[in-house]
């Protein structure tokens, strides 16, 4: 009997190792590495400012303190002021770069297509047409058919998926939705106002959160929802240690609102695979 007990313990111990992170220090903040399916998987991140490798607001973005607690390989193509009608060309560096050396690609988008007052649109447009049925027969039938309108916010995000999915089949895709947004002011010609204030088509920013929702039945792909799960608020000045400047700028986090953007990733990510090899 105590040698059963102890071949447990024994077992026990090596499913603990093999599936459990292990933590290192790093100053104030312990950093799960080694031990999951992300180790050595090169993850390509799109996206905007927040993404962008000019740490824009911030001295190391989400996809660095990722880098640390997943060990995964960025390569980085978000650019400051893009927006979803933007994503297919970060794509198509990527493949022009890496060509298919590439396991999964993350999209963190649609703030700014909120600010610039971009409308939604439609997932689909819709027309009769006939189509073959059981009997030999044929029946006319409303078909939809998925909207590439590039002006829209739903039709850019059909556009740059269309192109994923045609370009990198085999390749894991997850969107990832627009944080809070704060008071930012970047000159006089700039000034964004807090999202509690609609655009200039009178939406408010959780219509352009949701959409990103909707892509995720749409275009079957994971949608994670970093505007709930990583708990940034800006219009709480609380959380304005977040950010990059309480008075000016609270659209940007800081390096202290991407670690915490990025643990709340690290977690959601460990929940999905890596790859489809």
């Amino acid at each position: 009997m105590r040698y059963s007990v102890c071949l447990c313990a024994v077992w026990l111990l090596g499913f603990c190792a093999a599936v459990c992170p292990a933590y290192a220090g790093d100053g104030d903040h312990p950093l799960p590495v080694a031990g999951t399916q992300w180790k050595g998987r090169k993850v390509a991140f799109m996206g905007d400012s927040i993404t962008d490798k000019a740490h824009v607001g911030t001295t190391k973005n989400y996809w660095q303190y990722l880098q640390e607690m997943l060990d995964l390989v960025p390569f980085v193509y978000g650019i400051n002021g893009q927006q979803w009608r933007d994503v297919p060309g970060q794509c198509e560096r990527l493949r022009a770069e890496r060509g298919d050396d590439i396991d999964a690609i993350l999209i963190f988008a649609g703030t700014n297509d909120y600010n610039s007052g971009t409308p939604l649109g439609t997932w689909y447009t819709t027309g009769e047409v006939p189509v073959e049925v059981s009997g030999l027969r044929s029946e006319l039938r409303t078909r939809r058919t998925l909207s590439m309108d590039g002006d829209t916010f739903r039709g850019r995000i059909n556009i740059a998926m269309s192109y994923l999915k045609a370009n990198f089949p085999d390749k894991q895709v997850i969107l990832l939705t627009p944080i809070h947004r704060g008071y930012a002011r970047f000159g006089d010609n700039n000034i964004q106002p807090d999202e509690s204030y609609p655009n200039s088509l009178g939406l408010y920013a959780d219509a352009y959160v949701d959409a990103v929702k909707e892509a995720a039945n749409v275009w079957a792909v994971p949608v994670i929802d970093l505007n709930s799960i990583c708990g940034l608020y800006p219009n709480a000045d609380s959380h304005a240690r977040y950010f990059h400047d309480a008075q000016s700028d609270r659209l940007h986090p800081n390096a202290e609102g991407h670690y915490r953007m990025a643990k709340a990733l690290a977690y959601q990510l460990s929940s999905y695979p890596a790859n489809f090899e």
